[in-house]
């Protein structure tokens, strides 16, 4: 028997998830965010459940573009980071990806570069995150340059990414959406495409709809939200990790639990030992009470997380668990975000940082 590790994918969860993102916004198209192995799940897998639906992806990076095309997705590709060198601008052309330009560098790379057919540009404009994009008054200078440019097809879109989207009682989202519009109306009358919604506005921020949505998280079945959300609770969760207890044992009060002695039993308890660790993306920083899920029931991580194992607490368990009992590290039952919340961090690091050694297994392809 091969070891109980792996994360079971669940391709109709995602397709009613992205189906939820096209109902919130109806008038919108919505590109599926495949960055980062799909959040986790698989790109190349995660693509090809969608392909059927979405007008176009969303990456970080050319060697995921590449990644794409090579396992034959046809759609545009979108790098959301623009390119990082000039050579990526044909490379671009070459196979019908489109470029987010963020920064003069990248600008200067598509006006100077040789090509033979015009790729679509997106303008990124820094309206209060600070991480990349123009500033918003150099959005008609930028944008001015590119409509002159016969590198650049006729189809510019003006983005901008939200920072605090995910907090409904912030108004920098509406501070953002103020520094956005007057860079829109300055366009001398052009009237280009629009992209603003990530997960937390498609769900959260209704009066937002924009011509591009670019829904990422909300796909995988995890809330954006700290809190309860009405249309993220209609999410259904995509990934079920999962393993098995491959151990138990008694121990006595007083006893220590693996490494580093962090956990010592206040009674006579009874440990499962459970083949995940952090070498399977399991987090190492998980604290003690950590809920895990033996036989559906929530029981308490004790002890050090190590590289392949974790223990659990099964004293309270009415029943019997035995070797090869079903182990639940966060699924549809136990959502990543309650898991993630214990260990000081956010579901989006749990479930990008699942290794290639945990393997994916998909159901409901069709």
């Amino acid at each position: 028997m091969s070891r109980p590790t792996s994360a079971i994918i669940d391709l109709q969860a995602l397709r009613e998830n992205f189906s939820l993102a096209q109902k919130l916004a109806p008038n919108s198209k919505s590109m599926p965010m495949v960055k980062a192995n799909a959040y986790g799940h698989g790109m190349v897998e995660i693509a090809n459940a969608l392909a059927d639906s979405a007008p176009a992806f969303g990456v970080a990076c050319i060697e995921e573009a590449l990644a794409l095309r090579k396992a034959n997705i046809k759609q545009p590709i979108l790098l959301l980071e623009g390119p990082h060198s000039a050579d990526e601008v044909g490379i671009a052309e070459k196979h019908g990806f489109w470029l987010m330009l963020e920064n003069h560098n990248q600008l200067q790379a598509v006006l100077s570069a040789q090509l033979t057919t015009a790729i679509t540009v997106w303008i990124k404009l820094d309206t209060g995150m600070h991480r990349l994009g123009f500033q918003p008054e150099d959005a008609c200078h930028v944008y001015k340059q590119l409509t002159n440019s016969p590198n650049v097809a006729e189809d510019i879109v003006l983005a901008t990414h939200f920072a605090c989207a995910d907090n409904l009682k912030s108004n920098f989202t509406y501070q953002q959406l103020q520094s956005f519009e007057p860079a829109v109306d300055n366009l001398d009358g052009s009237k280009p495409s629009i992209s603003l919604a990530n997960s937390a506005v498609i769900l959260g921020w209704p009066s937002i709809q924009d011509d591009w949505q670019r829904p990422g998280y909300m796909l995988y079945g995890a809330s954006p939200f700290s809190e309860p959300q009405e249309n993220a609770e209609q999410l259904k969760q995509v990934m079920h990790f999962q393993s098995a207890v491959i151990s138990t044992r008694f121990i006595k009060t007083g006893e220590s639990v693996g490494y580093t002695a962090n956990w010592t039993a206040q009674r006579n308890s009874t440990i499962a030992t459970v083949a995940v660790g952090y070498g399977d993306g399991y987090p190492r920083h998980a604290p003690n009470g950590t809920p895990v899920l033996i036989n559906g029931v929530k029981c308490p991580l004790v002890g050090r997380v190590s590289m392949d194992m974790i223990t659990v607490d099964i004293t309270d368990l009415n029943t019997e668990v035995e070797i090869g009992a079903d182990v639940t590290l966060w699924g549809p039952e136990l959502s990543v975000t309650e898991v993630a919340e214990h260990c000081g961090t956010i579901g989006y690091e749990l479930l990008t940082r699942m290794p290639a050694r945990v393997p994916r297994i998909y159901i409901n392809a069709k």
